[in-house]
């Protein structure tokens, strides 16, 4: 029997060891798992760091080019503007030369466009 004693408290003790093994295994895993997470963490954020600052880049760019484009369109507007202004004014002059120069006609002219005129908005009540 003293062989079974001697036996079971060696076995135990090979148990409590192995808990123990297994104990610091464990907290060397779980400081080496740490360690691993804190370096891919800074990795990440270097890397995140790194997009935003790309990120920051390509849109000063597209606002750049968006800006030129804006300034083209303005200057191009502007000069459709200009155009359209004067030929609206050559338009005006065209215009006030013909009624002065014939003053009856361009008056019955203008009867007859705002009879028609009449009609066709009359004609639209019924």
């Amino acid at each position: 029997m003293a062989t079974t004693k001697a036996a079971r408290t060696a076995v135990k003790n090979d148990i409590n060891t192995l808990k123990d093994d297994l104990k610091v295994l464990g907290a060397e895993e779980k400081a080496r798992l740490r360690e691993k997470a804190t370096a891919t963490e800074a990795r990440l954020r270097a890397k995140a760091a790194e997009a935003e600052t790309r990120l920051r880049e390509e849109a000063d760019v597209l606002r750049e080019r968006a800006r030129g484009y804006y300034d083209t369109a303005r200057v191009r507007g502007q000069e459709y503007y200009d155009e359209a202004t004067e030929r609206f004014d050559e338009a005006q002059r065209y215009l006030v030369e013909r009624v002065q120069e014939r003053p009856v006609q361009s008056t019955a002219i203008a009867l007859g466009v705002g009879v028609v005129l009449g009609l066709l908005l009359a004609g639209r009540r019924r």
